[in-house]
């Protein structure tokens, strides 16, 4: 939970002071409430489906664009990153603002502790 607790607390750039916030607000079962928004794009479970977007399970220290069987878009095929919670914290917070040309309609999560909880479910449902 420590580890989990100062990537999250990077990502949204808090101090060492901020940090008790993010830990409480690290919540799986909060998190798995979250992820219903996401639901109907994707699937996190193993050998899950892809629907409209890829199957997240294990995105969690994959390279971006890389779902088998999952047609990206032309900025996620030329993309070149490993998915960690930073870079999944910046993603869902402003999807097209940050991959601009990709495909996701969402408009993102707008609450650190939104983002902080669905990262937390997300991890430990696709690990």
């Amino acid at each position: 939970m420590i580890h989990r607790t100062l990537v999250l607390a990077a990502a949204f750039g808090l101090t060492v002071a901020g940090m008790t916030g993010v830990a409480n607000a690290a919540d799986v079962e909060a998190g798995e409430k979250v992820f219903k928004k996401c639901k109907a794009c994707h699937t996190i479970e193993a050998g899950g489906k892809n629907k409209i977007g890829p199957n997240l399970h294990g995105i969690l220290g994959s390279e971006a664009g890389t779902v088998e069987g999952f047609k990206y878009s032309k900025a996620f095929k030329e993309a070149s990153f490993t998915w960690d919670e930073t870079e999944l914290a910046k993603y869902l917070a402003d999807p097209k603002g940050y991959l601009k040309g990709n495909k996701m309609a969402f408009p993102g999560l707008k609450k650190e502790e939104d983002l902080a909880n669905v990262i937390a479910y997300m991890s430990d449902a696709g690990s």
